[in-house]
């Protein structure tokens, strides 16, 4: 069941998000800056400490967790909603009469449908190596968890590692566009507030186009995708295709939108399938709220071999997608994936 007004619920939830998204990106920079100061490396912060609903929850996953345990009960205590992430699933809380909250049965209960990655790019931000990015994805009232198509909002809010001293916040409501926020992580002003939109430029080269591979041993096989897509491709100079291995499905999806990334391709999926690999994938609350961001900013998001995407929003289902700055950039390079990814024969 789709949200019962679309984006309607969204301004009144705007600032509590946006509140959200700031506790956990200053909660796990100052942990961050904390433990490098005294050790030089990422210690505790980059120890496994066990695994969630959909991944390796790592120490640094739990400082973000519970800085969002915290946040839900505040919010909780005020007003219904379901929240999904990685490490604890669905929760669903609304207030008691004495002020605090209290665990519901399910989703009828009047609130949002929340779904959220604390910290999606775990793995280089707790060696203080890349940023990672907060990617949350937000649907109205509604009886039963969402899917993708019901989402009618994103947000993606950037974790800079310890030298930066600039994050970006990235916001979208369907149907009103993407904005793109720059602050200042030290004064705490805003450097920038505009609208995103993606450009028209259909180059299919002078760019990055990634095509993600995950760990090692799935990158043999995406830049054998990459080469053979490109190969397929006139009048391009293979010398100017760029890769990026950013591991953060919500990061890749800013990029994009900013414009950065041209086009960025995960076919993890479809790859294992080839090639009888278990290369781990992409999860919904890694890229739900990204794709919302991603589309509304005029960026085109679908499966690999071309087809609609849509997807349950829960912690376990394997998502694989490809994405496009812009219909012609689409138009020059989805068929050539297709094809590529095409069994032998078709």
């Amino acid at each position: 069941m789709g949200s019962t007004n679309d984006s309607d619920w969204f301004p009144a939830w705007a600032p509590a998000l946006d509140e959200l998204g700031s506790r956990i990106r200053d909660a796990v920079r100052a942990a961050l800056a904390e433990t490098f100061a005294a050790e030089g490396r990422g210690g505790e912060l980059a120890a496994a400490v066990g695994v969630g609903a959909g991944d390796v929850t790592f120490g640094i996953d739990a400082v973000a967790e519970a800085e969002v345990t915290r946040w839900l009960e505040q919010e909780a205590a005020r007003r219904p909603l379901s929240l999904l992430t990685e490490d604890a699933g669905w929760r669903h809380r609304a207030p008691t009469s004495g002020g605090l909250s209290e665990e519901v049965a399910g989703f009828d209960h009047g609130g949002p449908r929340l779904v959220l990655d604390p910290i999606d790019g775990t793995r280089p931000l707790m060696h203080d190596l890349r940023a990672a990015w907060i990617v949350l994805g937000g649907a109205g009232p509604g009886e039963r968890a969402p899917s993708l198509s019901d989402l009618d909002v994103g947000l993606l809010t950037e974790i800079p590692e310890t030298r930066g001293r600039r994050g970006r916040v990235l916001t979208a409501a369907r149907g009103r566009g993407a904005r793109l926020r720059e602050l200042d992580l030290v004064s705490g002003a805003s450097a920038a507030d505009r609208a995103l939109r993606a450009d028209d430029d259909p180059r299919l080269d002078r760019g990055h186009f990634p095509f993600f591979g995950f760990t090692p041993a799935g990158r043999a096989a995406a830049q054998a995708l990459s080469r053979d897509v490109f190969q397929a491709l006139e009048g391009v100079d293979p010398l100017t295709v760029l890769d990026d291995q950013l591991c953060s499905s919500g990061g890749q999806l800013a990029l994009l939108a900013c414009g950065t990334y041209r086009a960025v391709v995960d076919a993890r999926v479809t790859l294992n399938r080839i090639h009888g690999t278990d290369i781990q994938t992409a999860k919904p609350y890694d890229l739900a709220g990204g794709i919302v961001v991603a589309r509304e900013a005029g960026c085109v998001v679908e499966r690999p071999d071309g087809t609609p995407l849509d997807m349950p929003i829960d912690a376990t289902t394997s998502v694989e997608f490809a994405a496009y700055h812009n219909g012609a950039t689409r138009a020059g390079m989805a068929p050539a994936l297709a094809r590529a990814l095409a069994p032998s024969g078709d």
